[in-house]
């Protein structure tokens, strides 16, 4: 059996991850899996209350989260390539920024033996933004639970993802920095960007661009 290619996108809230999945799932005909984050019945209370369900919050996500993963590792033979808007570390990112400390034992104790049977992609591709860009994208999309989201916490979010891909070596990594492209409406910027996504990566790849350098 040929080894699926998967590719996982991933970023801070409101980055454009699901986006750029879809597009990639369509440009390059891959099976495309998108997180489903709306079926967690405790997100809503958890942005207005983010003390009391912080908890119940992050463990719905990691179960589902692992289901999910467990089922596309399992995948048809048929399908040669995945696209997903997410890799299952993500969960431990919101988790060390969302629980206290005895939460995050407890958590700590359910993911460490579900981790064992994670695969990790063939390529993470880390969409990053400043904390006003993200904000300015959060608002526009218009999702009735986010609009109470903090800056500080999208922010406090944004660092440590920031910080988790500085120190990730576990599978290719490119990194694209979108303060100043947009994908989804501009076709040059989104040529530009399946272009760099489609060459060879090893290691760690960094894409920078800069429209204000080319006027």
């Amino acid at each position: 059996m040929k080894k699926t290619y998967h590719i996982a996108v991933e970023g801070s809230i409101g980055v454009g991850k699901t986006s750029l999945s879809r597009i990639l799932s369509e440009k390059l005909k891959c099976k495309l899996v998108l997180e489903e984050f709306e079926e967690n019945p405790f997100l809503a209370e958890f942005y207005k209350d983010p003390d009391r369900y912080a908890f119940q919050t992050q463990l719905f996500f990691l179960l589902s989260r692992y289901k999910q993963q467990i089922e596309f590792q399992q995948i048809d033979i048929f399908t040669k390539s995945i696209v997903s808007d997410y890799m299952f570390m993500k969960d431990r990112i919101f988790a060390s920024l969302n629980l206290n400390d005895k939460e995050m034992s407890l958590y700590n104790n359910v993911a460490l033996i579900l981790e064992k049977n994670m695969i990790h992609p063939d390529l993470i591709i880390f969409l990053q933004s400043d904390t006003d860009r993200l904000m300015s994208n959060i608002k526009s999309r218009g999702r009735n639970y986010e609009m109470t989201m903090d800056w500080n916490y999208i922010d406090a979010l944004n660092q440590i993802y920031n910080e988790f891909f500085f120190r990730y070596d576990k599978s290719p990594l490119l990194i694209i920095n979108t303060n100043d492209i947009d994908f989804v409406n501009d076709q040059n910027d989104l040529k530009e960007v399946l272009d760099i996504i489609q060459k060879p990566i090893n290691g760690t790849k960094y894409y920078n661009p800069n429209k204000s350098l080319n006027l």
